[in-house]
């Protein structure tokens, strides 16, 4: 029950993350929106959320598979 519940808890937390992403680091590159010709390296916060992203993500995986063994 204590799983389940840090599961939802880490998969809000991922969204919350996903969102406060910039808007223009998406998809708009392939279909020749803004940004292309240019590299822009992640800095403080955003640099921040984006690790941020990828632990969630990660314990988010971990935690659905050792729910779904269990």
């Amino acid at each position: 029950m204590i799983l389940l519940i840090a599961q939802i808890v880490v998969a809000a937390a991922l969204v919350v993350l996903i969102l406060l992403q910039e808007r223009s680091a998406g998809l708009s590159g392939i279909f020749g929106g803004e940004g292309m010709g240019f590299y822009q390296t992640r800095r403080g916060m955003e640099k921040m959320i984006f690790r941020g992203t990828i632990v969630l993500a990660v314990v988010f995986v971990a935690l659905a598979i050792y729910n779904f063994l269990s």
